[in-house]
């Protein structure tokens, strides 16, 4: 059996055209990784800090609230809230709804929307409380 040597023998990256719908459901996995990796390790560090006294734990809570605690922070709330938000339209994907394109394409329009803009809120509200 011969075949087209034009054709590829399966589907690859190459030649699927990128859209809002695969960058949603490849970042869905990329930030549930993330904030279990990120997750963890501050669980570890912070437990270990607590448990080593009072002096180390003053040391993680002086980098867990300075402006680098604040990055990491603002990051993991984003990617929480885009894990959220992916994990919700994948649910209702599960159900048989949003397969026309141009509703997928809205809707993984607002999930990235959506993070961001929850993201911002949380983070304003915690900053006027801060004042």
């Amino acid at each position: 059996m011969t075949r087209e040597k034009a054709r590829p023998l399966s589907p690859h990256l190459t030649i699927w055209k990128w859209g809002p719908a695969m960058a949603v459901s490849i970042i869905h996995r990329v930030t549930g990784n993330g904030l279990a990796t990120v997750g963890a390790i501050g669980l570890v560090w912070w437990l270990a800090a607590a448990a080593s006294g009072p002096e180390a734990y003053a040391s993680f809570m002086a980098c867990a609230t300075g402006w680098f605690g604040k990055i990491i922070g603002i990051g993991l709330t984003w990617a929480f809230f885009q894990h959220l938000f992916g994990g919700l339209r994948h649910f209702v994907l599960d159900t048989g709804a949003g397969y026309e394109l141009q509703s997928n394409k809205s809707w993984s329009l607002m999930v990235f929307a959506g993070a961001i803009i929850a993201t911002i809120i949380f983070w304003l509200f915690i900053f006027w409380k801060a004042l």
